[in-house]
């Protein structure tokens, strides 16, 4: 829905919303600020004019901007076909209706919660979209291929004096999220953290790239979503990489998709090869992140440019990522 002139005397609040028709809004980014009836709907602010108007950030869900390079919270358009880039991202949002309205009201409800509720809330969330008919009626038309076998040390452990090293090692199956490797990488950061002598931890990933995320063949196999929550929460590889403060060091390479990211983007030194890209197409699944991008990528580059990376479902760079602040230092794998 275009609306750069709406009112909140225009619609009932109750239609701006998933179950109510209307779970996008495009705004005039200049001329909109947000009803103080709660609406639901995801709102996109535009500045068709590259000129950056000041704004109530907390009004908008994404602010979209014909600026070049500008600043947080705004995410640069390209100048041609702006009106199909935004169309797109409505798009998005009309096709995964409550899991995208879910990710904008979860972004902006742990904005400012610590990290650790945040993953909770972004657990929960999670847990219900799972039994939703988004992410069944994705499951329904998925081709998804089992794979290889996980193998049976997923991660490789190596202690040389002070430095921990932790490799993703699943190079066949791309370093997949799968549970086995969640667990196993979990455990190595649990016992980093319970390891008096306090060694830096390095964590990264074997072949070609750091991790393409969860294992799409266990998705939906949780038959109690929630004691899968429980687990999810237990057993937080974000949570426990983020307690390691500055010792922890995530290089990453290649691709790092969905919780290949999520994870990573955790630690305090977040370090990419020239050839790194990352995505998040939760969305496009009829999810949200379930392994901490809410929180953790959230809180790297906003909330705003999070949700166009949900939207959008498009590769980040490394070069963006950086400019973003998603990777804090680009260097050459050693």
């Amino acid at each position: 829905m275009t609306a750069p002139d709406y009112h909140a005397d225009h619609l009932g609040a109750d239609r701006l919303s998933a179950p109510g028709g209307e779970p996008v809004l495009v705004v005039d980014a200049a001329r909109w600020s947000r009803p103080k009836a709660p609406i639901q709907a995801v709102v996109i602010g535009v500045d068709r004019e590259g000129a950056l108007p000041a704004v109530v950030v907390d009004d908008f869900d994404l602010l979209l901007t014909l600026t070049n390079d500008a600043p947080r919270p705004w995410v640069s358009l390209d100048g041609r076909d702006v009106e199909g880039q935004v169309e797109r991202l409505a798009s998005a949002v009309r096709s995964n209706p409550l899991a995208a309205t879910i990710a904008a009201q979860l972004l902006r409800l742990t904005a400012r919660m610590p990290l650790g509720d945040a993953l909770t809330a972004e657990s929960l969330a999670y847990s219900a979209l799972l039994g939703g008919a988004e992410f069944a009626a994705w499951r329904e038309t998925a081709l998804i291929d089992d794979g290889p076998p996980t193998p049976a040390e997923p991660v490789m452990i190596e202690r040389d004096g002070d430095r921990l090293t932790l490799t993703l090692n699943d190079p066949a199956n791309h370093n997949a999220m799968t549970a086995a490797m969640r667990d196993a990488l979990y455990e190595a950061l649990a016992n980093a953290l319970d390891d008096p002598s306090a060694p830096d931890v390095l964590l990264r990933g074997a072949g070609k790239c750091f991790s393409t995320g969860g294992g799409l063949s266990e998705f939906g196999s949780a038959r109690d979503l929630a004691e899968a929550h429980l687990v999810r929460t237990l057993h937080s590889c974000a949570r426990a990489l983020d307690a390691l403060g500055d010792r922890g060091t995530a290089r990453l390479h290649g691709a790092c998709v969905g919780s290949g990211i999520e994870v990573a983007a955790a630690a305090h030194h977040r370090i990419a090869a020239p050839d790194a890209w990352f995505q998040l197409p939760e969305i496009g699944m009829g999810l949200i992140p379930g392994a901490g991008g809410t929180a953790t990528v959230a809180r790297a580059i906003g909330r705003h440019r999070t949700l166009w990376m949900l939207l959008s479902g498009k590769r980040v760079g490394a070069r963006m990522a950086l400019d973003w602040g998603l990777v804090t230092a680009i260097e050459d794998r050693s």
